[in-house]
């Protein structure tokens, strides 16, 4: 659960890429449709092609080309066939080259390139490296927007049936230094009709890396916006299989995922389900079955995620959330993945086993809960990093340990004047209060707990690493200290009653409650006896 927000955030990724592939692609395909084009117009020796060809390009797009052998091969059908590709923005040599490409080849014939058809084009060891977006600064008042380049008028000219890219890679360069880019392995890119002005079928594979995992993305895009990218449609389906969460702190677990997605680059709407049979907080060791459907949109340039709607699942419990995940401001790596929680039908039991090391879990009953989640970037554990804010509430409360409950039981009993007991009693606890998490310490900063004839105020923390406890509170009892008890104690308490007197009737005791989880010391707090106000 803590990590929800930050997986769907990585599928919402898959969008981000699309559009750098298609971007980037349909560069490296207006080059080579615009050597199979010049070749077939003006037959030359490769050498001199190759010349003319880099002159060509770096004119037309602006950019400093390099380019190893280039060979043309005319029967028996048309083939241009080139190595060592490089295309770089002009005078950056503060990044690596826009595009590299090893090899590449485009097939066709004369009847298409009559057309404007090419039949073909294979890249193999592509290598994308997007730099910084500038668009911020050319939105900005005083900038005109930059003209179509030559690429952008070839693509509307010419078209390439089918287009294969294997084994490619996708680099996404921060504009922080300090920031490691992202970096994406593209096994296999297909595209069909690229280059026309209409939308494009696709087919990819790739291999995300943080969590990593396996994704199958298809669908259409296109056509391009050239003067508005943002307006950009696009839909398509996903799925993200064997997505390891053990990369992040404090989780483990492998997670699935499967969804659908339509809208424009600027707004993709997504509605997916996620699945992790295994999930584990690694505080507790317990795994689980999480089940999640989500419905986000997302801003695919520049990957901001809006969550709308969060339906999630695990053992007898659910909830509901909303939210975001956006990039942290300054020089941290990572996104906030920030939510409002709601958990109006929940089990104690099924938050404890996340939570709890023991086998067993301490409580079970129902649980309300609403709070903040916001869960920062950064490579500690999640429980350190996690952030809480809320308030609960518990009903019909049992302790599964025999010895607590036969306690509670008796308590009840005596807070109610009757100290011997009277047969099988089977009491339930009723709890309410505000929490807040941080620093890996649970902080309670105002809780109840009832039961007939006694109540209990608390405040304190909980360490949730070393699994201590620190409270301080009141007992209140509906009875006299002198009537807790029978016989010669009794006689003997009446001389304190005035001590612990309650107003309304009955007793105040101030108590504490202290140690380790599993052998908590209760005593009676001597300071506080003669101060009876609030924790």
């Amino acid at each position: 659960m803590p990590e929800g927000g930050t997986r769907r955030a990585r599928l919402c990724a898959v969008t981000h890429v699309k559009r750098w592939i298609w971007v980037s692609t349909s560069i490296v395909a207006g080059v080579v449709v615009l050597t199979v084009l010049f070749v077939a117009a003006v037959p030359l020796s490769s050498d001199i092609l190759r010349r003319r060809m880099i002159a060509t390009l770096s004119e037309r797009l602006d950019a400093d080309v390099e380019l190893g052998d280039l060979t043309l091969r005319a029967f028996p059908a048309l083939r241009v066939e080139g190595t060592n590709l490089a295309i770089r923005k002009r005078g950056r040599t503060d990044v690596p080259p826009l595009i590299s490409v090893k090899t590449f080849h485009a097939d066709g014939n004369l009847m298409k390139l009559m057309r404007k058809h090419v039949s073909h084009v294979q890249l193999d060891g592509l290598d994308i490296e997007i730099p910084p977006d500038d668009r911020d600064d050319d939105d900005q008042p005083g900038h005109e927007a930059k003209p179509p380049d030559e690429t952008a008028r070839l693509e509307k000219e010419v078209v390439i049936d089918t287009l294969d890219a294997n084994d490619a890679k996708l680099v996404i360069i921060p504009r922080k230094k300090d920031k490691q880019p992202k970096v994406w392995a593209i096994h296999a890119l297909r595209m069909h009709n690229v280059g026309s002005n209409q939308s494009m079928e696709y087919d990819a594979t790739l291999t995300n890396a943080v969590p990593p995992g396996e994704i199958k993305t298809s669908g259409h895009f296109g056509p391009w916006m050239t003067k508005n990218e943002g307006r950009t449609p696009l839909d398509g389906r996903f799925t993200f299989d064997r997505a390891d969460l053990s990369v992040f702190k404090g989780i483990a677990g492998t997670l699935s995922a499967k969804g659908t997605f339509n809208g424009s680059l600027a707004r993709i709407d997504i509605n997916g389900d996620t699945d992790t049979p295994n999930f584990t907080i690694r505080i507790s060791g317990h795994p689980f079955g999480l089940k999640a459907k989500y419905h986000s949109v997302v801003d695919g340039t520049n990957g901001d995620t809006r969550l709308e709607r969060i339906d999630a699942a695990f053992l007898k419990s659910s909830l509901v959330a909303k939210g975001a995940v956006i990039d942290e401001p300054g020089h941290v790596k990572g996104r906030i993945v920030s939510l409002d929680v709601d958990m109006e039908r929940a089990r104690i039991e099924d938050v404890m086993w996340m939570a709890v090391k023991t086998d067993k879990p301490p409580m079970t009953g129902a649980l309300k809960l609403v709070t903040k989640f916001l869960l920062p970037p950064g490579e500690t554990d999640v429980s350190e990093r996690l952030r809480l804010d809320g308030r609960f509430t518990m009903t019909a409360a049992r302790f599964t340990n025999p010895a607590v409950q036969t306690k509670i039981v008796e308590l009840s009993r005596r807070g109610r004047g009757e100290p011997a007991a009277n047969g099988t009693e089977n009491v339930a606890s009723n709890f309410a209060g505000t929490f807040k998490l941080a620093d890996g310490r649970l902080g309670l900063p105002e809780v109840t707990f009832a039961v007939p004839g006694a109540k209990v105020q608390l405040a304190g923390q909980y360490a949730l690493k070393a699994e201590t406890i620190d409270f301080k509170g009141m007992l209140l009892l509906d009875a006299k200290i002198s009537e807790t008890t029978t016989g010669v104690k009794s006689l003997l308490l009446k001389v304190i009653d005035p001590l612990f007197r309650r107003e309304g009737g009955g007793s105040a005791i101030p108590i504490k409650i202290e140690g380790v989880r599993g052998e908590p010391k209760f005593g009676l707090d001597t300071k506080r006896i003669f101060n009876k106000g609030e924790p």
